[in-house]
């Protein structure tokens, strides 16, 4: 499905990614993790478009997208739930999930809420509220749901437990779980928290100082060993 190979990513002269190549297949459930700084989040923009690497190549689909805008791979059926979820704060919920199908799937809008909204029940309930009320758990469900209004066949998600309660992420692995199921969804996650981390991935890759140093499926491996990596 998306094919990287040899990617080097900079800012500036200063070199972020060297050499990195990876893959998410159909139905695919991925985990990139890493300690902070090592170049995960700017490996992931650029395979979604908003970083343009300097070599190296990207495919989707078999189809050449290294030079995609991230708009053209969000209609292609890349999409991307960023860290910190940015959603539009002076915006209702309901507007939130109406500009994730607005530029795609405008015709199917009231469809595609129905289905979020049984994915998150917990938005039903706050769908005249302002996206900047509400909590930290709340708005992660929105920008998930956000994503998913717009048909994708891959998410991809940055930290997206980060700084919410652990009873709300149990809620959101379980849904991604689900998802993946009933959509076939390909999922990869940049991910710290392993237990999260691990209750949806398949696969995993491991990342430091901008390169892929293991790689493996998560039921192979002892939690121990990956632990070693995350450790500042």
């Amino acid at each position: 499905m998306l094919n990287a190979d040899a990617l080097e990513v900079s800012y500036g002269k200063s070199r972020v990614i060297s050499g990195v190549s990876l893959q998410v297949g159909k139905a695919d459930k991925v985990c990139l993790m890493g300690r902070n700084g090592v170049g995960k989040t700017t490996l992931l923009k650029s395979l979604i478009g908003l970083l343009s690497p300097r070599q190296g190549r990207i495919q989707w689909e078999g189809k050449e997208i290294t030079r995609s805008r991230a708009s053209e791979r969000s209609r292609m059926g890349i999409a991307y739930v960023p860290q910190g979820r940015e959603i539009i704060p002076m915006l209702t919920v309901k507007e939130n999930l109406e500009l994730g199908a607005m530029s795609h799937y405008p015709k199917e809008t009231a469809r595609l809420m129905e289905e979020v909204l049984d994915y998150f029940p917990a938005l039903s309930e706050q769908l005249d509220r302002k996206g900047g009320v509400l909590s930290g758990g709340q708005q992660q469900q929105l920008a998930i749901g956000r994503a998913l209004m717009s048909k994708p066949k891959a998410l991809f998600l940055d930290e997206p437990s980060e700084g919410i309660q652990p009873n709300v992420v149990a809620e959101i692995a379980r849904t991604l779980n689900r998802v993946h199921t009933e959509k076939s969804l390909s999922v990869f996650i940049v991910e710290q928290n392993l237990d999260f981390a691990f209750k949806i991935a398949e696969r995993f890759y491991v990342m430091e100082k901008g390169q892929i140093v293991h790689k493996g499926n998560t039921g192979e491996i002892p939690m121990d060993t990956i632990k070693k990596y995350l450790t500042i």
